[in-house]
């Protein structure tokens, strides 16, 4: 009488937790920044993204707590004060920053957000979420091609572009504060790299909480 094989059945596997990643991206304006963060969101839905406090004015078709959180410029202040905001500052006498609660909810539960922001807030975060940030420095190719690219916009006068390149230099010099670097010389490219970031953050050991029941399932 001949035995029919069967194979053993196989053991659930033990879900891996892990905590989100906060993925800072910086570069100087017209560089891509912007646009990649917006790509990645695009292509992964469960990227969140951090609605921003601030006290200007809401433009046409903006939505309170979806565009952002507008506030006064004293209830700005208070919040700064009292640490509700993992990054903040003024520009032109309005402020911008980062409420810290969502964020800290976010990453608990395992999600990750991007962060397109300059260099001080990349510090500010970084200081306040030390173990979470994940931060990613886009450069132009060249900076003949970047003032290519914000004259390319044909929106702003010639004493503009030349504060922004200003601006642009300054940026660039925080290059070296940042985890990685990529070149936006070819956009897809430059966005597929962004993305390999982010995968490898989420792979990092500390931040996969949930290996340590899993390895123990194994019997080691």
């Amino acid at each position: 009488m001949s035995q029919t094989f069967s194979p053993p059945r196989a053991t659930p596997a033990v879900p891996v937790r892990r905590r989100g990643v906060c993925l800072v991206i910086s570069a100087p304006s017209g560089a891509g920044k912007s646009t990649i963060a917006n790509a990645l969101r695009a292509s992964e839905p469960q990227l969140l993204h951090s609605v921003s406090v601030t006290t200007r004015q809401p433009r046409p078709g903006e939505s309170d707590g979806i565009h952002y959180h507008f506030r006064t410029m004293e209830e700005f202040s208070r919040m700064a004060e009292a640490g509700e905001m993992l990054e903040w500052a003024t520009v032109f006498g309005r402020g911008y920053g980062t409420p810290r609660a969502p964020v800290e909810q976010a990453l608990a539960e395992g999600r990750d957000m991007v962060f397109d922001i300059d260099w001080q807030g990349h510090r500010q975060i970084r200081a306040a979420l030390p173990a979470d940030v994940v931060s990613l420095f886009v450069l132009p190719p060249s900076i003949a091609e970047l003032e290519r690219r914000l004259n390319g916009r044909a929106s702003d006068e010639a004493d503009e572009i030349a504060r922004r390149m200003q601006a642009a230099r300054d940026e660039i010099s925080h290059w070296n504060e940042f985890d990685h670097v990529i070149i936006n010389s070819e956009l897809d490219q430059a966005i597929a790299e962004a993305r390999a970031v982010l995968v490898a953050a989420r792979l990092q050991r500390h931040r996969q909480i949930g290996l340590t029941d899993l390895v123990a399932s194994f019997g080691v």
